[in-house]
């Protein structure tokens, strides 16, 4: 037996081997659920980054810190004016009052 006659057989056998066992693993259920798997975490990856698109699209119509000083400020000033309203309302609600006693007490006579 020549064995430069069977090498050419032997090589093309061992390279149809090697073909099937690729695509096997290719076709098979372990590569299957591999790309799967890599499709599922592709969309994961695109959920997030969704997600991550509509939280800073949020982010940019919140007011900025000096912003929010000035209306901290603004309120500041308002509830000082209330104060001042408060303090000058205190003697017409004791007229009042004075003026329903009166005539409550006018009523009952």
């Amino acid at each position: 037996m020549d064995l430069a006659i069977l090498t050419p057989w032997i090589a093309a056998a061992l390279s149809i081997i090697a073909l099937l066992g690729h695509a096997k693993t290719y076709f098979g259920s372990e590569g299957k659920a591999a790309a799967q798997e890599l499709r599922d975490l592709k969309d994961t990856v695109e959920d997030q980054g969704r997600r991550l698109q509509n939280v800073e699209s949020d982010i940019r119509h919140l007011p900025d810190i000096d912003a929010q000083h000035r209306v901290e400020i603004a309120l500041t000033e308002i509830n000082g004016r209330f104060a001042a309203i408060e303090e000058k309302l205190k003697p017409i609600a004791a007229t009042s009052e004075r003026l329903h006693s009166l005539l409550m007490e006018q009523a009952r006579k």
